[in-house]
């Protein structure tokens, strides 16, 4: 509330009577959202203002001593040199504080609105504004909304004025059951709690929402009450004390975002491994349909387009869909691989989970210790604590071979990447695949890419790249072909035109191997 018109309207008559009579002697910047004026009383009385105008923290500092720097300062707005304070007052109902000069009607005002602060200088009464932040220019126009500083009345739909708002409001709310009253009570509540705003008893440098704030009313963790009757010294704790605190609470929150994402995460992850689990567990099995052909063999007509058999397992008729130019052994065959395939699947899925919730349970319980832990409060503390716990909120946490999008295979210590679709072939060439990786595709026919990543001073052996062609044409048209011919280039050498499909891309230059179309990493555990 340190930029709230109640707490200004307290401010601005103890700044009058402190000020009234002394004149400006210097008006300067020392960084970029800065404004610092120094005052000179008639027996040489020092006054400091540094109003800081970012948008970040817009404030009214009062130092009760400053030193300039002798490098990277200027000097602004001459002609508020000279000019003595008559009064100083806050603008109706607003986030606004003028001072008011003897000479020529002068004033000079602060706007404090969150998104946007400035200072307005007018040097004559209907001269032209002089704003500290010029891009602001509908500033110059700024005006008190009334001369009448009472409040507006409270709305038919009992919404509260905007001077009321955030800390008076939470506090109606949260201490005097504001929300579920009747009109009449809420009206009675509001202008008692305006009486207190009015002449508040005590000013609360209080902790809320990870913040630190100035209030006129008792809310959150209270730190500090100071006399009411002091509104200048006040402010003169608090904002030092809150800019003491602003990168430890801005720590704590980038902190606490980052473990609430890595928690969300961790566990969206593993639900949908979970329900793809499920699924998996819940269709008809591939080993299941091969065991049926085999069962039936003898019964498969050549060139037949499907199987109509009674299950033996469950004893209801079933349908099997066979490819009429291959024989009913070899589909067989297929689906035996891929319930192997199937298993090793279930098996990784089991791992994510297991996994994946060991991570979203680590993770909340570092929440936990990030709110219980005292020496947490500290900066020092919760630096060694995030360095500890490698929780470093600029770094992106990295993700392991087993988290990419695409198929991962391993070969004499090279990755081998091969792409699942057509839009997944575009984001392995061009997002992951290095310029210096080895690019693979079946020619002539569509497929996966595959890719070969590349290690710095290492060539890749001939072996490795024979299992990389297999690996390209046993996921392609020519799964089925006695011999692909597959290209073989650096990825620098391949571009995706301009308005070309997903998975379409023109190789520059290249070299064909012919392979078996194979999986050479079926065997392997």
């Amino acid at each position: 509330m340190h930029t709230n018109y109640y707490f200004l309207r307290q401010l601005s008559p103890a700044l009058t009577d402190q000020l009234r009579g002394y004149r400006v002697a210097s008006c300067f910047s020392q960084e970029k959202d800065e404004l610092v004026i120094g005052l000179l009383g008639d027996t040489g009385q020092e006054f400091w203002l540094k109003a800081q105008l970012g948008a970040a923290f817009p404030a009214l500092a009062l130092p009760e001593t400053f030193q300039r720097a002798r490098q990277n300062s200027v000097d602004l707005l001459p002609e508020l040199l000279g000019l003595t304070v008559a009064e100083v007052a806050a603008w109706p109902q607003d986030r606004v504080l003028q001072i008011t000069f003897a000479e020529h009607g002068a004033t000079l005002a602060f706007k404090l609105y969150g998104p946007r602060p400035n200072a307005i200088f007018r040097p004559a009464v209907g001269a032209p504004a002089q704003l500290f932040h010029q891009r602001y220019t509908a500033d110059a126009d700024l005006s008190p909304a009334a001369d009448n500083p009472a409040p507006p009345p409270l709305s038919a739909t009992g919404k509260l004025p905007p001077a009321l708002a955030d800390l008076p409001a939470r506090y109606l709310r949260e201490q005097r059951g504001y929300d579920p009253a009747p009109l009449e009570t809420k009206q009675r509540l509001a202008h008692e709690l305006l009486a207190e705003l009015e002449s508040p008893a005590h000013y609360y440098l209080i902790q809320l929402d990870g913040r630190t704030r100035l209030s006129l009313l008792p809310l959150g963790d209270v730190l500090q009450t100071l006399p009411g009757t002091d509104a200048i010294g006040a402010l003169r704790r608090f904002v030092p004390m809150a800019l003491g605190r602003r990168a430890l609470e801005t720590e704590r929150r980038q902190l606490r975002q980052l473990l609430e994402r890595r928690a969300d995460e961790a566990g969206t992850s593993a639900q949908m491994a979970r329900q793809r689990l499920h699924a998996l567990a819940h269709e008809a099995g591939y080993r299941h349909r091969a065991d049926l052909i085999m069962a039936h063999l003898h019964e498969i007509k050549p060139g037949a387009a499907q199987l109509e058999v009674v299950d033996f397992y469950t004893n209801e008729p079933v349908s099997i869909k066979l490819k009429p130019l291959e024989k009913p052994q070899r589909t067989a065959e297929n689906l035996y691989r891929k319930a192997k395939n199937q298993q090793i699947e279930e098996r990784q899925l089991s791992e994510r989970i297991t996994r994946r919730e060991g991570e979203a349970l680590q993770t909340l319980e570092l929440l936990e210790e990030l709110d219980t832990q005292p020496a947490l409060l500290e900066l020092r503390g919760l630096r060694a604590w995030r360095k500890q716990h490698g929780l470093d909120p600029s770094a992106a946490p990295a993700k392991a071979g087993t988290e990419l999008p695409f198929k991962v295979f391993e070969d004499r210590g090279f990755t081998i990447l091969v792409g699942r679709n057509a839009a997944n072939n575009d984001l392995l060439t061009q997002k992951y695949a290095h310029k210096d990786d080895l690019w693979l595709h079946a020619k002539d026919v569509t497929g996966s890419h595959v890719v070969i990543r590349h290690r710095a001073g290492q060539p890749v052996p001939e072996p490795v790249i024979e299992h990389a062609a297999q690996l390209a044409g046993w996921y392609s048209r020519r799964q089925h072909d006695s011999l692909c011919p597959v290209t073989v280039t650096p990825k620098k050498f391949v571009r995706k035109p301009k308005g070309a499909l997903p998975g379409q891309v023109v190789v520059e230059r290249e070299r064909v191997v012919l392979v078996v179309p194979g999986n050479p990493f079926e065997n392997v555990a």
